[in-house]
């Protein structure tokens, strides 16, 4: 059998699926993935940008040394950008059809990473345990990305915008531990 490089678009059929489920948004019958299953870990996602959120947030204020200052300044401007990735996240589960859960009670059982707030406030502890959480949520995404695959680009185009910017988070925070 020969193998021709031809393009063939059933633009007709397309249509007609298209209008037999106007209700559905953005997922269609070339949807990849369970959309309630995606609905799902991206709510674990607001959760664990929320949690990011609240703890750099809290780090920020409460940090104490003699490089408090610069330090306080990356963490607002990390939470500033966690708090972004948060409602981006929330914004793509409602198109998805789904309701972004906020729920308080909830947020941080769902979350990837702890809620940590170090004893003593040394802006090394709170420089580490910034780290550990970046990393772990740079891991979680790239397995959630991983997973998206091809099933749902427009979601898997979002995580990974997120995605560069942790990482840059945790290059930003290993610079300021230095070597």
């Amino acid at each position: 059998m020969t193998q021709t490089d031809d393009f063939v678009l059933d633009v007709t059929r397309i249509r007609e699926q298209v209008r037999q489920k106007m209700d559905e948004g953005p997922v269609t019958e070339t949807f990849g993935r369970d959309p309630q299953k995606v609905i799902d870990v991206l709510n674990d996602v607001i959760a664990t940008e929320v949690a990011c959120w609240l703890r750099y947030t809290r780090h920020a204020i409460s940090a104490k040394g003699i490089d408090r200052a610069q330090v306080s300044d990356e963490f607002t401007e990390h939470a500033k950008e966690e708090l972004q990735h948060a409602l981006r996240v929330a914004e793509r589960v409602s198109r998805l059809g789904g309701d972004p859960d906020f729920d308080p009670a909830q947020l941080i059982r769902r979350s990837h990473i702890d809620y940590q707030v170090p004893e003593d406030r040394d802006l090394r502890a709170l420089l580490e345990a910034n780290l550990e959480a970046e990393r772990i949520v740079i891991a979680t995404y790239r397995e959630i990305i991983r997973w998206l695959g091809e099933g749902d680009p427009a979601t898997r185009r979002l995580m990974e915008s997120i995605l560069k910017e942790e990482e840059k988070h945790a290059d930003d925070l290993a610079d300021l531990l230095g070597p």
